[in-house]
């Protein structure tokens, strides 16, 4: 696809939309809408010669292809993320809220993108005009399941390709058939005569979880395929060139800081984003992030202005011309082609930004960011131990998720100490009164209890936290995790005055009477006096 600074062709609009559009999941018994519950829509999009640019507004279609510079030849799978036209949507049904309840915060609907699941096919034919056939079935979901509908576009896409549309309408029809991806159920969902049995993941489950097993009220079906995970990548896979900067990486993430990956394909680049964004679980990752991006994006202006600093986002690109185009930004990572010998590839160099060249750059780190921790070198020796030992790469990978995950966990637990210190005690919630409020997080504060509550007590690495907290409390990622933890308190006191008004109401009326209907009429009352909406406050 001719897709580079100045681009010839283009891709033809999505020929159908199997699955109505919806502003949401839909009421249920209306049609489609078991499916609405899993995807927003199919789309298949073909390359037309003849369209020239008339369709460079259609962001999807671009993003559905990869650029010229990729090269890809054959089958090639990636995703990417999309912002909804028009801004966040409005609230859609209520059976989506109760969906995403229970679910963990990084694994939730996005009420104002698309993720977009792309499978691409381009092989020899003569009998098209430019002599490729050059086709994308592409899966449009709220639900960031990558690995889950990566999987189904695995078992659907190749025969669509030979069978076309009957096929895929037979697929669409099953899949108004699943059951809706509940958190904490683990299900079978029947595609094309295989089974998939996945779990979908809730907040009540730990990185110990043991093999899937079924509640009590599921009846699975024997299993074709046992996947396990929904929405986790091959990190060791993904991370085998940066390994040696995961640390610095994991830190430029925490901070919401701006990069630009930019890789030889768009497989590549959306599955470094993606394994990026997701360093900071069970931390919501709450700056914008990009798994491929072209220049026919409507955000290309937005992204690319130098009339002010660069946005918080993590941008996956394959053209060389954004080097050229965001220069100024202060991270960019270059990473070359994947290699999957069984020694450990050669790792990207850090690199000064002012050592950028346009185009023919070198892979490597370009930053001038110092770490404000000390690089942890037995994790680095026990992957490559794991390699000596031609270990798999799933066992990789659980070092390197567990390692992640302890130094995230680490550096947000004093928070949520500190967070949980601020909750009003409850001798003071009282029936008559409206409920204390949650005194406000002071940064000084909290920044002298570190020591002596600090990350040190639960993590082995020295450095300058203090300075990591600081930046920390600038990012969206702290705005974020503080809102909803306030957000989250705030419903506990709530739940607790209610819970002193019906006491009181009980103490009062005595047992008989209060079995009877006065619960409901008080729950009414409390509502009208005392859930009055409050300000959050925080302080630097």
């Amino acid at each position: 696809m001719d897709q580079g600074a100045g681009a010839g062709a283009g891709p033809q609009r999505a020929r159908g939309r199997l699955g109505a559009p919806s502003s949401g999941m839909r009421a249920p018994g209306t049609p489609w809408a078991r499916f609405s519950a899993w995807l927003e829509c199919v789309c298949v999009v073909t390359f037309d010669l003849e369209l020239g640019q008339a369709l460079e507004k259609s962001s999807i279609c671009y993003l559905s292809f990869p650029d010229s510079h990729s090269g890809c030849l054959g089958d090639t799978q990636f995703s990417f993320r999309i912002r909804q036209c028009g801004g966040q949507r409005c609230p859609g049904h209520a059976g989506e809220k109760r969906g995403d309840r229970g679910a963990p915060a990084s694994l939730q609907r996005e009420p104002a993108h698309y993720f977009g699941y792309v499978y691409f096919r381009q092989v020899k034919d003569s009998s098209v005009k430019r002599g490729y056939f050059q086709k994308s079935l592409v899966l449009l979901s709220r639900l960031p399941f990558v690995r889950l509908f990566q999987a189904l576009l695995g078992l659907v896409a190749p025969e669509f390709f030979d069978k076309l549309a009957p096929c895929l309408e037979a697929v669409c029809n099953e899949i108004d058939q699943w059951p809706a991806p509940a958190p904490g159920r683990t299900l079978s969902l029947p595609v094309m005569g295989v089974v998939l049995q996945v779990h979908i993941p809730s907040r009540a489950d730990t990185p110990e979880s043991g093999p899937l097993e079924p509640s009590g009220h599921e009846t699975l079906l024997p299993a074709s395929v046992v996947l396990p995970s929904v929405h986790e990548l091959d990190l060791f896979r993904c991370f085998r060139p940066v390994l040696a900067h995961v640390q610095l990486l994991w830190e430029l993430m925490l901070l919401g800081e701006p990069l630009l990956v930019l890789a030889p394909s768009p497989a590549v680049s959306s599955e470094m984003v993606l394994a990026l964004t997701s360093c900071l679980q069970p931390l919501k990752f709450c700056c914008d992030y990009r798994p491929y991006f072209t220049i026919h994006d409507s955000e290309f202006k937005e992204f690319t202005t130098r009339t002010q600093a660069p946005p918080n986002v993590v941008l996956g690109v394959t053209n060389p011309f954004f080097i050229k185009t965001l220069q100024h930004w202060p991270h960019i990572l270059r990473v070359g082609e994947p290699k999957m010998s069984g020694d450990l590839p050669k790792q990207v160099k850090l690199k000064k930004p002012s050592r950028l060249k346009t185009l023919d750059t070198k892979p490597g780190l370009y930053t001038a960011y110092t770490a404000h921790l000390h690089r942890d070198k037995a994790l680095l020796r026990r992957l490559l131990k794991g390699l000596q030992k031609k270990r798999t790469s799933d066992v990789q990978t659980a070092v390197l998720r567990r390692h992640l995950l302890e130094l995230t966990q680490s550096f947000i637990i004093p928070l949520e100490h500190y967070m949980a210190s601020l909750m009003p005690l409850q001798k003071g919630i009282v029936p008559w009164k409206t409920p204390p409020q949650i005194r406000p997080f002071r940064q000084d504060d909290f920044l002298q209890s570190l020591e002596r509550s600090g990350p040190q007590l639960t993590c082995v690495l020295k450095g300058d936290w203090l300075g990591l907290y600081r930046r920390f409390f600038k990012s969206p990622h702290f705005d974020g995790w503080y809102r909803q933890r306030h957000r989250e308190m705030t419903q506990k006191l709530e739940a607790l005055h209610l819970e002193a008004i019906c006491e009181a109401v009980r103490g009062v009326l005595g047992e008989g009477a209060w079995r009877g209907s006065c619960c409901q009429s008080w729950g009414g009352l409390w509502r009208q006096t005392a859930h009055r909406p409050r300000r959050t406050s925080r302080s630097g």
